[in-house]
Formats: C-alpha cells, sequence, structure tokens
C-alpha cells in the first residue's frame, strides 16, 4: 500500500471538506489529492531522485508529501533552521533533487535539479485540469528519508518505508473518524517525524489540519479560540510556554473551551507541568506519545485515563505513572536490556529495544535490527511491574562516576519537584579522580532563589551522595532544539567554558 492512499480515501468520502487550514484559508481534500497528483507529474518530469521540501508548514507539506509518493520518489524534508554551511552537505547526499524552498532559501541553484519557491509551486499544483497519473505501489520503497539531528556527528538518513508508515497509521487511526467539525493545530516542523505523522493520521481521519507555521504561545491560544481547534499535539517546551502565557495574560482557560484532547511528546515532560495543564484544562484529554524517527512515530502511549488516574490516585506507584510514557502499543514489543544485552526485569534499568512492522531501524540503506527484527533505540529507561515506560534519558546520557551508572533522569525528576526550580539539566563533566562527576545547571522559577548548598542539601537528603553536583551553574534558561529535546552537548560546553 502506499501512503498516498490515505488522501485518495478521504477525497473520495468527503471531497468537499475542509482539510486544511493554513493563514486564514481553507483547502478541501478533493483541492489537495488533485494538488498531489499534479505535483506526482512535475516531480516525474522532473527525473528527479528525491522530493525536497526546505521551508516552514504550508499546504505543499502535505501535497508534496503525497505527491512524492504517488511520483514513487522518496520525500526529504530538510531543517530549514540550518546555515547554508549545514545544509549544503545535505543537499549533496540528495542530488540530483526537486527542491521546493521556502523565501529565505531561494539562492539555492543546482545542475539537474528542479529549484522552486513554495508560493510557485503552489500555484501550479493547485491550478489546472483535473490529471490522471500512474501510481507507484511497492510497499518496500522508501516513502520518506529523514536526516537525524546530528548533534554527535554527521546526520544519519533514516529511511521509513511505505509499508511502515501504512504500518502505523492503520494501526492507530480510524478512517473518516474524525467529525466534520474537528480540527488540529499543527506547529510542530515538517522536516520532523512528528510532523509525517501528523499528515498522515490527520487526513486518514479526515480531520482538518490548522498550520502554525512557527510556534508562539499567544498565536497557538488564539488560533484554538479563533478556529476551533478540537485537538493539538505539543512539545513540553511548547506546553510550558502555553501555560505560562495563560497565567500571565490571565486568560480564562474556558475561553479555549474547542479542545478535547492534547497530545504531547518529543521531549521528557515536567511531571509539575503536565500536572499544572491537567489543573487548567480539567476536561481535556492528555496523551502522552512517545516515538523515534526509525519507529515511523508512536510505539507507547500514556492515554487519557492513565493521566486521570494518576492525577487522582493515592498509591505512589499509580501517580508515578504520569512520569512515564506509558505502554507499547498492540502490534509493539518494547525490552530492556543491560550492557550484555540481557533482557532485564521490572525497575531495572538499561536500554531500550522495540520491535513490529511499524519499526524501521535504516540508515542510508543499512540496517541495524539485529537478528530477531529489534531496533536498539539508544534511549535508557525502565519499566514498572505493569508494563509502563519510564524514560531516563539517552544511554549516551548515562554518567559513569567511579565505575557507578548514573541516570541525569532519576536527579532532574527530583529537582523538576521543588518549587523555586523552573528547570534543570545533569551532565557528565570529566574528573581526573573519578572519571565523571555531575554538573547541574539550574533555572530558578519566577520569583524564587536557591543557593548551591541548598540544592546540594536537599539532593543528598533524597538520593544518595554520589548523586551530589560537583559543578552548579545558573542560568535564565535551559538550551532545547524546535523538536523539545534538551541539547545536553550545549549545557556540557557551559561548563568548559566555565573552566577556561
Amino acid at each position: 500500500m502506499n501512503i498516498a492512499l490515505f488522501l485518495q480515501m478521504a477525497a473520495e468520502a468527503c471531497p468537499d471538506r475542509p482539510a486544511l487550514t493554513h493563514d486564514g484559508k481553507h483547502y478541501t481534500y478533493a483541492q489537495l489529492f488533485s494538488a498531489a497528483k499534479r505535483a506526482a507529474l512535475h516531480f516525474s518530469a522532473a527525473n528527479c531522485k528525491f522530493v525536497c521540501l526546505l521551508d516552514t508548514s504550508s499546504p505543499a507539506t502535505p501535497i508534496a508529501l503525497m505527491g512524492a509518493a504517488i511520483a514513487g520518489i522518496p520525500y526529504v524534508p530538510l531543517n530549514y533552521r540550518l546555515s547554508e554551511e549545514q545544509i549544503t552537505p545535505l543537499l549533496d547526499r540528495i542530488n540530483p533533487a526537486y527542491l521546493i524552498s521556502g523565501p529565505r532559501n531561494e539562492t539555492y541553484d543546482f545542475d539537474g535539479w528542479v529549484v522552486q519557491n513554495s508560493a510557485d509551486f503552489l500555484s501550479d499544483v493547485l491550478n489546472g485540469q483535473e490529471v490522471e497519473v500512474t501510481w507507484h505501489e511497492d510497499p518496500s520503497a522508501v516513502a520518506v528519508q529523514l536526516f537525524t539531528s546530528g548533534t554527535t556527528g554527521i546526520p544519519k538518513a533514516a529511511l521509513l518505508r511505505h509499508e511502515h508508515l501504512v504500518s502505523y497509521i492503520l494501526g492507530s487511526v480510524e478512517f473518516m473518524g474524525a467529525l466534520e467539525d474537528e480540527a488540529a493545530l499543527v506547529s510542530v516542523p515538517p522536516y520532523h517525524i512528528a510532523g509525517i505523522s501528523a499528515a498522515m493520521s490527520n487526513i486518514y481521519a479526515c480531520r482538518r489540519v490548522v498550520q502554525l507555521p512557527d510556534f508562539d504561545a499567544s498565536g497557538w491560544l488564539h488560533l484554538v479560540a479563533d478556529e476551533g481547534v478540537t485537538s493539538a499535539f505539543v512539545v513540553p517546551t511548547m506546553l510550558t510556554r502555553i501555560i505560562k502565557e495563560i497565567d500571565a495574560a490571565k486568560l480564562d482557560p474556558k475561553a479555549f473551551s474547542s479542545l478535547i484532547s492534547i497530545a504531547y511528546g518529543g521531549g521528557k515532560m515536567p511531571v509539575p507541568v503536565i500536572e499544572r495543564a491537567l489543573t487548567l484544562f480539567p476536561g481535556v484529554n492528555f496523551t502522552n506519545a512517545y516515538g523515534l524517527t526509525e519507529t515511523s512515530s508512536t510505539i507507547a502511549l500514556l492515554d487519557p485515563d492513565d493521566h486521570r488516574a494518576a492525577i487522582d490516585h493515592d498509591d505512589t506507584a499509580v501517580r508515578a505513572r504520569l512520569g512515564s510514557v506509558g505502554k507499547a502499543l498492540p502490534s509493539v514489543e518494547i525490552e530492556v536490556r543491560d550492557e550484555d544485552g540481557r533482557q532485564v526485569g521490572p525497575f531495572e534499568s538499561g536500554e531500550i529495544y522495540v520491535r513490529g512492522p511499524q519499526v524501521s531501524g535504516e540508515y542510508d540503506g543499512r540496517s541495524v535490527l539485529d537478528a530477531d527484527g529489534w531496533f536498539p533505540t539508544r534511549d535508557a529507561g525502565y519499566v514498572d511491574n505493569d508494563g509502563y515506560l519510564f524514560l531516563s534519558g539517552r544511554a549516551d546520557d548515562v554518567i559513569v562516576r567511579g565505575g557507578e551508572n548514573i541516570s541525569p533522569g532519576e536527579i532532574e525528576d527530583l529537582l523538576h519537584q521543588h518549587p523555586a526550580i523552573a528547570d534543570t539539566a545533569a551532565v557528565g563533566i570529566p574528573s581526573e579522580e573519578w572519571g565523571e562527576v555531575i554538573a547541574l545547571t539550574v533555572v530558578c522559577a519566577t520569583g524564587q532563589t536557591i543557593t548551591e548548598d541548598e540544592l546540594r542539601s536537599h539532593i543528598r537528603e533524597h538520593l544518595r551522595s554520589s548523586r551530589v553536583p560537583e559543578a552548579i551553574h545558573f542560568a535564565s534558561e535551559l538550551p532545547y532544539n524546535e523538536t523539545g529535546k534538551l541539547l545536553r552537548r550545549v549545557v556540557r560546553e557551559w561548563f568548559k567554558a566555565d573552566e577556561d
């Protein structure tokens, strides 16, 4: 099955239903499907090997994705926030391509390429006669290629085939499952797996998508109210800023009563933030979605019932689940393994492995799945007695102090509960005596202060003395990327700068 069939099915079932709202303009499912077919003809005529989008979200996003699928050409959205020095090596790896570029990136011009700005592309494909195209039906063909963030080295090209993406959608979304008045606010960037899955899942559900190309909390809230948004996906930093905006502007949450559900993911959600959100929006169903690029998006969910049970429960084990990412999807298997590759029991930490039909685990044509089809996520964590999965960071983030493995997450989870602390990050820095020691960066809550001695005493009181930081740095905010991932390498550089 080709992922473009999702759009064809929606266009045939509800052609006149609004599919997309961008900058106040609406597009129907029939319009998007017709545009995708015209785009496929353009892509095929260009004799390109890839279709590349280098722009913010716009109607070009789903049209290029589905048009490339019809033409049988891999779709490659790139991070438009990267510098020209960072983007050029990525473009070299997808030569030749049909490049759809935003106004910030119109200087690119290569031999054998078609380079077109987004406005001209949309003008071409949204207008004209109805066309018929020949479909490419190979489910094992590459549908999407996403470059990893490359924070620890050269970005890898993760390959997602039609069969992986189709498996995820069919296993998690009901066709035409959305009511006609439902609208999903999408503010994640198009080059992230969450942006790809949002396009496909909302199309298959026949739900209208409202695009917010550049997130800001005020704009997000205005769109919710103005467009009657019923659902949204946010990363933790977005939800934090939305709550701050509501509190700072003294907004009445009832103004956003159209909201029925909010899903979040892309990074670890501080428990106090989600507790505040549940209090602020008591009628909203919250879902924590955990997934990776290589797994075609979500592999585990903490559903709305789990959230409600955790927030209201007296049992500390049940309440602790608010800090988990929930349980594996029915079609997915999850294991936690130690350094020797052996599966560990409940509450034992290790690396998370995942297996299932939606899991690709393939980079640049090279599979990293083991002989039994398991993918090593490089995420660290553990499961409780009931199968709820808890994340403790990247496996590479573990701090090894004197031979003892220390998870940054256990220190950060403790400090996130402290009323004087808004955010915090623990990292390892070199030590001649211990190999590594803990360095802690702290962002104080508005109007609050805490001393280094108070921090060390608090950690010593609740955790072992080996968790007490050797170095402490206070900052106004922590460095996150646009998808909510904490940039620990930047935090480590702060301490290196302090030494210098």
